[in-house]
């Protein structure tokens, strides 16, 4: 082989080796852009999970409150409810549910149910059969963060 068929010969193989490096450059280029852009994705979706429930842990704290307060009007006397007492408890109630609501908490509804241990918790009894409610139970756009607690018939 003559000199200058040897040259012709590096020339074309630098050239492969160029193409082939761009190649596989390109190829990690594109592998980067996508994990970058997956990644992008995931942290939004992230993102609205945790802002969809940060107030989970705060809705802890109050829905007991709230409960509380349900639960003082069956307690009130004749001589509170004529002094009008029961009518600001029950306008707090009013505030206080559509305070929740915008929150995206909504009571568990239970009446005319049967037992659903995917939103209910028995606290005693057998069977399907409800009984009575013994605590409200509360979703959080549509996740159950608080299971209604229910007394069941044997």
């Amino acid at each position: 082989m003559t000199k200058e068929k040897k040259d012709k010969k590096s020339i074309k193989q630098n050239k492969k080796d160029k193409i082939n490096k761009y190649t596989e450059l390109e190829n990690k280029y594109k592998r980067a852009l996508a994990d970058y852009q997956n990644l992008l994705k995931r942290t939004a979706i992230e993102k609205q999970e945790f802002i969809k429930f940060a107030n989970e842990q705060f809705l802890y704290e109050i829905l007991p409150v709230y409960d509380n307060l349900k639960i003082s009007l069956d307690h009130i006397d004749k001589e509170a409810k004529k002094s009008g007492l029961a009518e600001g408890i029950k306008y707090i109630i009013k505030q206080f549910n559509s305070a929740l609501t915008n929150l995206g908490v909504e009571e568990i509804k239970i009446k005319d149910k049967k037992f659903n241990p995917e939103i209910m918790e028995a606290v005693d009894g057998k069977g399907e059969k409800i009984k009575k409610q013994i605590k409200s139970g509360y979703k959080l756009k549509e996740k159950v963060i608080i299971p209604a607690k229910v007394i069941l018939e044997n």
